[in-house]
């Protein structure tokens, strides 16, 4: 029978899990008490999602209510630059994780009203439902009491302000403007534009072409300090198109008629001008007398 030693040291415990896979991640798990954040595993494991989305999602519904999540705040919480962040917001917005909606207070001024979702498609919890009543059970009304039903006037549709056209339109024009239009997505994805909005912005680039706009200043005009949250680009290109359409060059001076060249006068051999060599006014005017 083996002896036993008291005063041997215990075997000491591993921290690690059992049992314990043979490859990958290994857990080491503790219980949360206070500060913590439950996030699930649509986020966490968002096959579409890009890391820094899945971050600053985590990020966001870790923040308490009434938080600035600004792209200027952000920026300046973590080292990514506003353009990362910018596209990590939309794509958020995109997969129903947020939900960003601009609007006016009564003094003027123009806000964005964001509202984070933890889990897109569900009903939020503790939401406000509005009470049923029961109706009450009245005499029915004969038809000469009942009032006629008001009916509601359908709002206008706002009309688009005319976007400048040129004055003579030309197919090499034509041509040139589109293929400006198509190619501003490679200066920045979100100026991708459909065919629609862009035939109906030829013509306005095709106004710049005609009052000799290179192509290259039409192209950096439209594409320099666009807003962080873009997003109608064709009613953002519109409105560039219109207000900053630079004027027409001022008709050229016609060109001056140049003199008649310097000729030896063939009779006093005195320097005088005229369209051929001859004889100078002086002898001409002898020898008609003579």
């Amino acid at each position: 029978m083996a002896l036993q030693n008291p005063s041997a040291p215990a075997r000491p415990v591993s921290r690690v899990p059992a049992p314990t896979p043979s490859s990958g991640v290994i857990h080491a798990n503790s219980r949360h008490t206070s500060h913590f954040t439950v996030v699930g595993n649509h986020l966490a494991q968002h096959r579409e999602l890009s890391l820094v989305a899945i971050g600053l999602a985590l990020h966001i519904q870790s923040l308490p209510a009434g938080a600035r999540i600004g792209i200027k705040c952000l920026t300046a919480r973590f080292p990514e630059s506003e353009a990362r962040i910018a596209s990590a917001l939309r794509e958020l917005e995109a997969a129903g994780y947020l939900k960003r909606t601009r609007e006016r207070l009564p003094s003027g001024r123009v806000v964005t009203r964001t509202v984070s979702y933890n889990q897109p498609g569900a009903a939020p919890h503790g939401s406000v439902s509005r009470p049923v009543t029961r109706p009450v059970s009245r005499p029915a009304p004969r038809p000469a009491d009942r009032a006629p039903r008001p009916t509601r006037e359908p709002r206008p549709t706002p009309a688009r302000a005319p976007l400048p056209a040129p004055r003579r339109p030309s197919p090499d024009g034509a041509r040139l403007a589109h293929r400006i239009l198509v190619e501003l997505r490679r200066d920045d994805p979100r100026l991708l534009l459909s065919e629609a909005d862009v035939a109906r912005l030829t013509p306005a680039v095709s106004a710049w072409l005609e009052r000799a706009a290179p192509p290259d200043a039409v192209r950096r005009t439209l594409t320099a300090n666009l807003p962080s949250d873009l997003r109608t680009p064709a009613a953002f290109l519109a409105h560039r198109l219109t207000a900053s359409l630079p004027p027409p060059l001022p008709a050229a001076a016609p060109a001056s008629a140049r003199p008649d060249p310097l000729q030896n006068c063939d009779g006093c051999e005195r320097a005088f001008r005229a369209p051929q060599p001859g004889l100078c006014r002086d002898c001409l005017h002898v020898c008609t007398i003579g």
